[in-house]
């Protein structure tokens, strides 16, 4: 069937001004057809229809008739299709229901967002991702709103209705809810289908329906209660709850109750000014204590403009299901993010890892693994990157590789996940030789046997630094790539000065995989062992801002339990003497032997190196698309050495070093200017 629009006058029912649909099965194509360019009802996000960004009508595989389109990202970072379909204008009150036929290649996951702006990337409304594994999660502003599950290797039907007036929206897949939620946006005005890094899947059958609305005269709704949903038991909040006046009249005044948990909260508001079809957000100030267990928020509006009833009463009072996670005792979850000052998209993990850190507190560990830039440390960014498939990107707890924007799942997968053992962290502190010992001490929570490991990390907050390698590469600046926390304000690079770095990894011992056999024999229930480190800090080093991170690793490599405390309350927890681990060093004596000078340079950069012992030594450099430029193995060298690159024929830009001491590399980037 060939694509319909069609706009429909409806008389007689209440509210309603119009009906308008559209549907798409991509039977009236060719195979090979591009899209974008062969239909007046998709575009691409460049508008370059027929370019990079449009896709290509596929006969592989349909739901229906032998036609559907088929995305798989090919471009670093994912892309390069990228296809719009525009809704009938920007559209923020009314009935808007969506559907799609989805087929996820196993283990490659699909995407695609609403956007809520007439020009794409200017304000994402709501994002979809049908993650590896079955797993479909739904956003908005970063907030995971509704997690579900789809079938892999199948085709399956999704769709979502969105009542645009009250912001509710309900998730269907094969005809079966998922469950509703307020979406941080109530304002869509088109989808955009794009594959993300490792994607593969068809799309086929793709339809939408929209129902407008016409206001009474007196109306104030409730139209989302934020700040209780994805909770952890026992967390305190205030909540929030948004009205929206859905009439012709101004709203002045109104009351607004909340209810939970078998208590009640009032709060009179007067004195507003809501236009028709505006927003207000009313703060509680009292706090609710999130209880274990299945409850429901119920937020109501009366009162409005004084009266004892407004025109529309249905969409008076909202309800929300809070079923927070009870974390089991004495978890903690690491989060390890693969970034760099070079990473245009890593302002991504630095907002996420942020907003983690802020709302779970120490239950969430974040470590900021640098790569390419004067944060790196060597071993730990190349035992990462063997994890990871691209930047930014990073692991919970050494599991799945996920973007740092959807560290969420996997956290609270994990922090529902009983530990093996506990772990404390003490510490001593010689402030003349800045020597740091550091005991951690297991205490094993049920009987184990197996190679169980444990490694420290050493992590430093508010990071500052001068020069072009300190400034951050930022894909967000303008707005066009949506909110990111701000960086949209900012621009790119972001300049050193404006720029500090948290949860910035600085040390590890005594390796990424940990301390072998660390605990002899089986562990009985209650055995505690206690292991000690040593570290010395360089001066550049803030000590009053840095963390010490133990972690106790599973035999398969997945991290087990944490425990992350600053350097003082280490110290307050005091050092406890137990099995020096040896093999160990502050890693960055290895970086401060390596310089790299003039750079940014014009012509020629010089690699200047102290090497003792016979390092085998090789020098790898490559341009931001991955050719590599320069290998060059120099065989087994001892001393002071000052390797000359020659870049005068080089276009201007980052280059990427690598430079490989006895097979560990330690990566820089190289700025010709």
């Amino acid at each position: 069937m060939r694509k319909i629009l069609l706009a429909i006058i409806l008389f007689g029912c209440q509210f309603t001004i119009f009906c308008q649909s559209f549907s798409d099965d991509f039977e009236n194509y060719n195979a090979g057809d591009m899209l974008a360019a062969t239909s007046s009802d998709w575009a691409t996000w460049t508008s370059a229809n027929g370019g990079l960004d449009d896709v290509a009508v596929s006969v592989a595989n349909a739901h229906s008739g032998t036609n559907s389109i088929y995305f798989a990202s090919t471009a670093t970072g994912g892309g390069p299709s990228d296809i719009i379909l525009p809704f009938p204008g920007v559209l923020n009150v009314g009935q808007f229901n969506l559907e799609m036929w989805f087929y996820v290649n196993a283990d490659q996951g699909a995407y695609f967002n609403l956007q809520g702006g007439a020009n794409p990337g200017a304000t994402w409304a709501a994002d979809a991702f049908f993650l590896p594994g079955g797993i479909a999660q739904f956003n908005s502003g970063g907030t995971l709103l509704l997690a579900a599950s789809y079938p892999e290797n199948a085709w399956f039907k999704f769709r979502m209705e969105n009542n645009l007036s009250t912001n509710t929206w309900e998730v269907f897949i094969d005809d079966v809810s998922q469950g509703t939620y307020s979406n941080g946006s109530t304002q869509i005005a088109s989808m955009d289908i794009y594959p993300l890094s490792g994607n593969q899947f068809y799309v086929d059958d793709v339809s939408y329906e929209f129902t407008g609305y016409t206001l009474p005269v007196l109306n104030g709704a409730v139209t989302s209660i934020n700040q209780m949903s994805g909770l952890l038991a026992g967390q305190s909040v205030n909540p929030q709850v948004v009205v929206r006046n859905l009439g012709t009249t101004t709203i002045t005044s109104f009351t607004l109750e909340i209810s939970y948990n078998g208590t009640i909260y009032n709060q009179n508001i007067s004195g507003v000014t809501i236009p028709s079809l505006g927003f207000y957000t009313v703060n509680f100030t009292e706090s609710y204590s999130i209880v274990a267990g299945l409850n429901q928020a119920v937020a109501t509006i009366s009162l409005v403009n004084g009266s004892f009833v407004d025109d529309e009463s249905i969409d008076d009072t909202k309800s929300l299901n809070v079923n927070p996670i009870v974390p089991a005792p004495g978890k903690k979850v690491i989060a390890e993010e693969a970034t760099g000052t070079w990473c245009p998209w890593c302002v991504r993990g630095t907002v996420f890892m942020e907003r983690l850190s802020t709302t779970y507190g120490n239950l969430y560990i974040g470590i900021a693994v640098h790569n390419g830039d004067p944060m790196v440390v060597a071993p730990y960014d190349a035992a990462i990157g063997t994890l990871i498939g691209g930047y930014p990107s990073g692991v919970v707890d050494r599991g799945p590789e996920y973007d740092p924007s959807q560290f969420e799942i996997p956290f609270l997968e994990r922090i529902q996940i009983a530990p093996k053992a506990f772990i404390t962290n003490g510490a001593t502190w010689d402030a003349t030789t800045r020597t740091l010992q550091v005991s951690a001490t297991t205490t094993f929570q049920e009987t184990v046997s197996g190679n169980y490991k444990i490694a420290v990390v050493l992590t430093e907050d508010d990071v500052t630094g001068t020069g072009s390698q300190w400034n951050q590469a930022n894909a967000y600046a303008g707005g066009s790539n949506g909110n990111m926390g701000g960086y949209e304000t900012l621009p790119n690079p972001v300049p050193a000065s404006q720029m500090s770095y948290d949860h910035v990894a600085r040390a590890i011992s005594p390796s990424f995989a940990g301390l072998p056999n660390a605990y002899t024999g089986m562990m009985n229930l209650g055995n505690a062992s206690t292991h000690n480190f040593t570290f010395t800090l360089p001066t550049t080093w803030e000590e009053d801002l840095m963390h010490i991170v133990a972690m106790v690793i599973a035999p398969d490599g997945t991290i087990d339990n944490a425990f992350s405390a600053s350097l003082n309350a280490a110290i307050e927890n005091g050092f406890v003497s137990g099995t020096n681990v040896v093999g160990m060093t502050s890693l960055s004596s290895v970086e401060e032997e390596l310089t790299i000078y003039p750079n940014p340079t014009n012509n020629q950069c010089n690699i200047n190196m102290h090497l003792i012992n016979g390092t085998k030594l090789s020098v790898e450099i490559y341009s931001l698309d991955g050719k590599k430029l320069v290998s060059k193995d120099y065989g087994t060298l001892s001393g002071d050495f000052i390797l000359p690159i020659n870049m005068s024929e080089w276009a201007n830009g980052m280059y990427h070093a690598r430079i490989i001491r006895d097979g560990v590399a330690i990566a820089r980037t190289i700025i010709k200017e």
